[in-house]
């Protein structure tokens, strides 16, 4: 490992914002009294990476609650340092595998979940792998409050199509879909919040697809 991510390992444990794996589960159903000190609703970013969204999205929404979570905590370092650095307290990070979520958050203690580019995980041998296989959209709908929504922004259109057949299969709410996220009518302030990859995905003339959905 590099001494840079050496370094950042070492940081990010020192880190108020950041609560690390194997810190037991201090805030489960508590997250927004005990962590956030207020009564605000949750919203968790999954496999956020270096937290951009993750923080964008609290600056956009002051009055909710940011989670981003990822099990790199050299990733996680840059959004949690940005976040200390600019005094934004709505959000916070949270270093674990994505699978064992509700070992950390009650049932029905989250409002919203946003998915933005992970791993699409294309081979079929690791379908389970990904982010919105059934084994995981069934952890969501434990986590969720009723009417709560799960976005997944992506640029892979396996991943996407794989997400929508899903959603039809399982009888999910579908509410928003879109091949072309910028040349679509959704592209509002939210969905124009752009990740450094996704900044080079647009370069390449990539498409960028969008799914909203709910379970109710």
């Amino acid at each position: 490992m590099g001494k840079d991510k050496l370094k950042r390992f070492a940081e990010v444990d020192t880190f108020s914002n950041v609560v690390q794996l194997d810190a037991g589960i201090p805030y489960k159903g508590n997250w927004a009294a005990e962590f956030f000190k207020n009564n605000q609703p949750v919203v968790l970013e999954l496999a956020c990476g270096k937290g951009e969204y993750t923080v964008n999205l609290a600056q956009l929404f002051s009055q909710k609650n940011f989670i981003g979570v990822d099990y790199k905590g050299n990733r996680i370092w840059r959004g949690a340092k940005t976040a200390l650095e600019e005094g934004i307290t709505n959000v916070g990070f949270l270093r674990i595998q994505i699978e064992n979520l509700t070992d950390f958050f009650a049932p029905g203690e989250v409002d919203e979940i946003w998915i933005t580019f992970p791993d699409p995980q294309p081979q079929i041998s690791r379908e389970k792998k990904r982010l919105t296989a059934p084994r995981f959209l069934e952890k969501y709908k434990q986590l969720l409050k009723p009417g709560g929504f799960i976005n997944l922004k992506t640029d892979n259109d396996g991943l996407h199509a794989y997400t929508a057949e899903k959603i039809e299969e399982l009888g999910l709410k579908l509410h928003v879909k879109t091949e072309d996220l910028y040349h679509s009518p959704y592209a509002d302030e939210v969905l124009n919040i752009k990740t450094y990859y996704e900044k080079k995905y647009l370069k390449d003339n990539k498409n960028i697809n969008y799914l909203k959905f709910s379970f109710d």
